[in-house]
Order: C-alpha cells, then sequence, then structure tokens
C-alpha cells in the first residue's frame, strides 16, 4: 500500500492564482506525450507517485492526451483509483477539451455540447465526480465567447469541476471571456498558455498585465521548447528536429543563431550552479503572475532533474538584464 512522502509539502514552493484560493505546485506533472494507449502501468504508477512524494499534487490532463482519446486520463485514473485516493482531497486535477476528441462537429472546439460531453467522458475515463479544473483548451472562433463561458459556468454548478481555465488564449480572446466570467461571478482562475524563455508571446501581447489586473494566474506549458531549452542541443539543431506549432517561430532566424543564444544562456546557467533547463524553469517562475510551470516526464529520474530548478529561484539583476540582451539579441 502506497503511503505518501510526509515531507513532501516542504519540498516544492506553492503559488497562488492572483488573490483566488486557487493554489499550485510550482511545478505541476503534465501527461501531455508517453501517457497512451501503450504506455506501461507499472512506469506510469512509479512517476506520478514520485511526483507526489515530491510535492507535486497538480496533474495536468485533457481529452486529447496521450496519443489517443482519454488515454492519459484512463492511464491516471488507474493510479489513482489504486494509490492516490486517500489523497485525493489534497491533489489538484485538471482536464481539457478543445482540440480533436471523436468525430463529427461536436469532437473539438468549444461549444456548450463539446465541453459538457467531454468533462462527462473525462470524469467517466478518471472515475472521479468532479475534476478541479476544467479548461477551454483553444478558442474557438465560430461560437461566441458567451456560449464557451455559460458552459463552464454551469459546469461549476453542477459540481463537475470547482474552478475553470482557459488555455491558448490570447490577450484579447482572454479579456471577452473574463468580463463575462465576471458577470456570471465564474471561478475563473488561469490562463494557461505556451511560455519559455524564447517564446514570450503571452507577455509581449498584454496577457500577463491584464491577468494580473483581474487578479488571475497563467500556467506556462512548454516550458523547455520541446528540449530547445536543454543541455541536448547546445553543439546543434539537427533539421528533424519536431517543434511544438506555439514554437516553431522561435527557429525563423536560423539553427546556428539559436545554437548560439543556447550557448550564451548555458554560460549564465553554468554561473548559477545550473543546468540550462533548471534555470529556464526557475527563469519562469520569477514572474508572479506564473502560478506553476508544466513539465512531463515518463522516468522517475527525468522527474527528479526537473524538481531541481526549484533549488534556486532567486535572480539578481544583471542576470536577468543578461538574460535579456541573449534573448533579444
Amino acid at each position: 500500500m502506497y503511503l505518501a512522502n510526509e515531507h513532501r509539502y516542504e519540498k516544492m514552493p506553492v503559488r497562488r492564482a492572483g488573490n483566488t484560493g486557487f493554489q499550485l505546485p510550482a511545478i505541476s506533472f503534465g501527461m501531455w506525450h508517453s501517457f497512451g494507449e501503450n504506455a506501461n502501468y507499472g512506469d506510469t504508477r512509479d512517476v506520478i507517485l514520485k511526483a507526489f512524494d515530491a510535492g507535486i499534487f497538480s496533474f495536468d490532463l485533457a481529452a486529447n492526451y496521450g496519443p489517443g482519446s482519454y488515454a492519459a486520463e484512463s492511464l491516471f485514473g488507474q493510479v489513482l483509483q489504486r494509490e492516490l485516493m486517500p489523497y485525493r482531497d489534497e491533489l489538484v486535477i485538471s482536464s481539457k477539451a478543445g482540440f480533436h476528441m471523436w468525430p463529427g462537429p461536436y469532437g473539438q472546439m468549444s461549444s456548450r455540447k463539446a465541453l459538457t460531453a467531454s468533462l462527462d467522458r473525462s470524469l467517466q475515463a478518471m472515475r472521479l465526480d468532479y475534476v478541479d479544473i476544467y479548461y477551454s483548451h483553444r478558442f474557438d472562433p465560430e461560437t461566441s465567447p458567451e456560449e464557451t463561458a455559460v458552459a463552464l459556468d454551469n459546469l461549476v454548478r453542477q459540481g463537475k469541476t470547482l474552478y475553470v481555465g482557459i488555455s491558448n488564449y490570447t490577450e484579447p480572446q482572454a479579456a471577452a471571456m473574463i468580463k463575462i466570467f465576471k458577470d456570471l461571478h465564474t471561478p475563473f482562475v488561469v490562463d494557461q498558455v505556451s511560455y519559455n524563455m524564447l517564446n514570450q508571446t503571452a507577455n509581449d501581447d498584454g496577457l500577463f498585465d491584464m491577468l494580473t489586473k483581474n487578479n488571475a494566474g497563467a500556467i506556462a506549458y512548454g516550458p523547455l521548447a520541446e528540449g530547445l531549452l536543454t543541455d541536448k542541443y547546445l553543439n546543434g539543431i539537427p533539421e528533424d528536429v519536431a517543434i511544438h506549432w506555439s514554437n516553431e517561430f522561435v527557429l525563423d532566424n536560423g539553427r546556428d543563431k539559436m545554437v548560439q543564444k543556447l550557448q550564451a544562456l548555458n554560460q549564465i546557467a553554468q554561473s548559477r550552479g545550473q543546468k540550462l533547463s533548471h534555470m529556464a524553469l526557475a527563469w519562469l517562475l520569477h514572474n508572479p503572475v506564473i502560478t506553476s510551470v508544466i513539465t512531463g516526464a515518463s522516468k522517475p529520474a527525468h522527474l527528479k532533474e526537473n524538481i531541481k530548478a526549484v533549488q534556486n529561484l532567486t535572480f539578481d539583476d544583471d542576470q536577468l538584464q543578461a538574460i535579456d540582451k541573449i534573448l533579444k539579441a
């Protein structure tokens, strides 16, 4: 029988979304990759329990994570039911709907029917009565923001989710939703966006300032830009390296120039006694609007590496200025 590490909350900083009651560990565990239909239960169990022992009580899922619709949620549900249910009240479990889930017009985007049906499927997959936060996974240009916001609000009132969020929404899209949420008194808490040292679009377009003014937070996914912000590519970036759609533009000036940036950033990381990946995660968390950073790990060793980032979250002004100069070069 699994017993959680009694010192788990001493190991990981906890951060709040604005002035809400929604709190997350600085690092959340994401199940986007490597948790599909062919994933090994034993390995998945081990890494999830190691995460919880390290103070990571937030598990980020979505209908399309796997690969395979609801595959990651089904696998997580098995671990949850067999090992973690005694700790359910400590956990923050999320789901999202919006990307492809099943055939037909209601198998994607953020209509009332799509959001409602998908959450019901997610709850069934994880064998839960409710999730802690439910997201519209992407802006739906064909559906009015009112319909999406009211659908999310109704799911709260039905007791199927405690909080709501949005993901991949730009500043004007998020602002429109937040206005409706305020009118409805919906417990909106975060916008989850692609954000890392190399991709600062969410900050540059005013999204973070708007969230701060509305007492909400942001959650950063893709914090290492699919591995670019690790030591893996310090000597070159192969042509066949796959980059997430939200980060593709970071290579617009050429791979050689990117390698030069990575090498310069790595020198600063070394001066801090960190690997580049650790500094990249820590840099995200120096911004108070960032409630949590989502990282994935298929093995406990990978998880252990990511967690090292919280050992040094402090930057002096000279370091921040030097990093900014490199990134803008």
